[in-house]
Formats: structure tokens, sequence, C-alpha cells
């Protein structure tokens, strides 16, 4: 794979920061459109552990995983091109926002740009878990890790951390395949 410039690597995580609303699930389809497909920078599992780790690190999700991506493509310059490219956006939109929003909180058409925004993100986000299951679970094993998974979070409040360290711990269980005798 031939080297990527810092200037690229800024432009396309700048471009996700900017087009990404609703936070780091939102941003999923977007990067792996981008450097998954697009661009072949990573493969789906690579973007799958990056997002799952950036899950587990203190953070935005998406700042985590651009930062994680940045450093495989470029090391530290890369990791830190796409952590300030994919922040800048923000960073921009929040202070533009925060100057004018408090002026126009009342209007109308603005209430439903939001609803309208807030909608297309659970699209977003649906889509993405959707293409996450199919990818992620691939065994019995894998289905039991989730179960179990899910009921702790779910039905007993378990803290997301002990429940990333347990679920790791899922990877030492076999996988149930039928014996050939």
């Amino acid at each position: 794979m031939k080297k990527i410039s810092l200037l690229e690597l800024f432009a396309i995580f700048c471009k996700m920061g900017m087009f990404t609303f609703g936070g780091g699930y939102a941003m999923l389809p977007i990067l792996k459109t981008e450097v998954v497909d697009k661009k072949k920078w990573i493969t789906e599992e690579e973007l799958l552990n990056y997002y799952s780790i950036g899950q587990c690190t203190p953070g935005i999700i998406a700042v985590n995983a651009s930062s994680f991506i940045g450093y495989k493509l470029r090391g530290f310059a890369g990791m830190l091109s796409a952590t300030l490219a994919v922040i800048t956006p923000s960073l921009i939109i929040i202070i533009l926002v925060a100057a004018l929003l408090r002026q126009y909180m009342d209007n109308q058409y603005l209430q439903w740009a939001f609803g309208g925004i807030r909608v297309s993100v659970v699209a977003l986000i649906i889509m993405t878990v959707v293409d996450l299951w199919r990818k992620g679970i691939k065994n019995k094993r894998d289905y039991l890790v989730f179960f179990i998974a899910s009921g702790l979070l779910w039905f007993f409040n378990f803290s997301a951390v002990a429940i990333v360290i347990l679920a790791s711990a899922g990877a030492f269980i076999p996988n149930f395949k039928r014996s050939e005798k």
C-alpha cells in the first residue's frame, strides 16, 4: 500500500467529522464507506476491532477509532492528523451553534430540522447495528457471549467496562462444534 499523505488523511477524517451527526455510532457507516470500501486502508475486521477498543477506552468512540486508524496508517503523526481532523468540524459547529442557538431556539423550522436529524441518526445506528451483527456474530459461542453480556447490561445494570472484560473472557469458551466420529 502506498504511503498516505497526512493531508489526505486529514481531509478524509475532516469530511467524516463534518457530516456525522449523532456521535460515534452514526460515524461507523461513513467510516466504513471511506476507509474500508473506498480507500481500502483497513479491513472491516480491523474497523470492528478499533470500534471495540474505542468503546473500552476513555473518550469519544469516533475520535478513538479515528486515532487508531490514523496511528495504523502513519504512526503518531497520522494519529494526530486524524484526531484533529475529526474533531475540528465539531468544534467549529459547536461554537457557531452556541452563538446562534439561543437566539433561534424557539423557531419551529429549527425544531423540525432537529427532529429530522434525530430520526435519520436512529436509522443510521440501526443500519450499523445490523451490519455489525452480521459480521460480528459468527457462531454459537458468539451468540452465547452476546446474550449473556446483553442480559448483564439490561437486566442487572452491570458496568459496560465489566461487561467488556467478561466478554473478552468469552474468547476462551469453546465453540460448540459437533465432534465427528
